[in-house]
């Protein structure tokens, strides 16, 4: 029996987020290293949504720097992942087929959220869920069928949701800084300490604070300050264990419900914590009426949860909690290493659309699929 063929050429992935702009050229039949190009510029948002023009000024040139690495001259498929694609990507729907297809000879492109390409640069396209954390928050997960397409959970910014983020855990560390500078009950000596030497005197911060634009990163920045003073502080050690309840609960709600084993042949690799939260007020645990555990209780199949995102370089502090409340509430998930980066799903996504082999499901909004 003769083998098939393996795919020629090159595919070329994308990564567009708030911190830049990222390009990777690898062989389609995955067989070789890839080159990579990157930019501190992040591609700009106006009021049509994501700048496809401005987009395009840095990605082709990249292209065509790596092509000629490479000693090729087209790219055979192409995915963008990029942050905003669901609610922000319809200039890039409509700009970037015709422009990739002249310029880089691409026959096939896949438009994609960077979420999608955070899931399968982890897991490959095997099912699970993937928590994906820095500043913000969000989790995605799916069982691989175009009936269960994909489940989000969070990622709807510090003011509404992003719980056990980065902006959430800083400012539950600066909030019991204030406390202890006010003598108010629930407040930590030893945050207050580290808010003072990050930011100076506590009495100013609300004017360093409120009317900067980043205000996200700057209370994301403090995060790693209650990761350091948890091991002594149990005001900053109840902070990570909220954290890591919101952070379990996430995965629980976008983990794909209770079902058989699915018989996709794959390929490739909320409310508050338990005790009292750090405004003082007591709340309910993770045994009390609610969803959390539900998600995977009597499922057929296990799913597998991957971590990914700068929040958890914090490292045992916060992952510590994290695996404990993962196992009380998806009881059937594994919790695994992940595979690689969103750059790495973005190359796995334009392989598979060279090779007919992509698994993921096409969603309108996460994964658009073009030919």
């Amino acid at each position: 029996m003769t083998a098939p063929a393996r795919p020629s050429g090159h595919v070329l992935g994308v990564d567009s987020g708030g911190s830049g702009i990222r390009v990777a050229l690898a062989p389609a039949d995955g067989g070789g290293p890839s080159l990579r190009w990157s930019s501190p510029v992040p591609t700009a948002v106006g009021p049509a949504g994501i700048d496809a023009r401005g987009l395009l000024a840095q990605v082709l040139p990249a292209a065509r720097e790596l092509l000629g690495r490479a000693g090729a001259g087209r790219c055979e498929a192409v995915c963008v992942g990029a942050t905003g694609m669901a609610g922000m990507g319809d200039e890039l729907h409509a700009v970037l087929p015709a422009a990739l297809r002249e310029a880089l000879g691409t026959r096939r492109l896949a438009l994609a959220s960077d979420a999608v390409t955070a899931y399968v640069g982890a897991l490959g396209q095997r099912p699970g869920v993937v928590v994906a954390a820095g500043t913000g928050l969000v989790a995605l997960g799916t069982d691989l069928s175009p009936e269960g397409g994909w489940r989000r959970a969070d990622g709807w910014g510090h003011l509404l949701g992003d719980c056990g983020g980065g902006a959430w855990i800083g400012r539950a560390g600066l909030e019991a800084a204030m406390r202890a500078h006010d003598g108010r009950a629930g407040g930590s000596r030893a945050l207050l300490d580290r808010l003072r030497a990050v930011f100076g005197p506590a009495e100013r911060l609300p004017g360093l604070l409120y009317p900067r634009a980043d205000r996200p990163a700057l209370l994301a920045s403090f995060a790693p300050e209650v990761a350091v003073c948890a091991a002594a502080d149990p005001v900053a050690a109840a902070i990570l264990r909220e954290a890591a309840w919101h952070i379990a609960g996430t995965a629980a709600a976008a983990c794909p419900p209770p079902g058989p084993p699915s018989d996709i042949s794959v390929i490739s690799g909320t409310s508050r914590a338990p005790g009292r939260a750090v405004s003082g007020r007591e709340t309910p645990g993770p045994d009390a009426d609610g969803p959390s555990g539900e998600a995977t209780e009597g499922a057929g199949v296990t799913y597998e949860v991957a971590l990914v995102g700068g929040l958890f370089r914090m490292g045992d502090p916060l992952l510590a909690p994290v695996r404990e409340e993962l196992q009380k509430q998806l009881p059937h998930a594994r919790l695994v290493d992940a595979a690689g980066e969103p750059l790495d799903g973005a190359l796995r996504v334009a392989g598979a659309l060279v090779t007919d082999s992509l698994l993921v499901p096409a969603d309108p909004a996460m994964l658009r699929i073009i030919c």
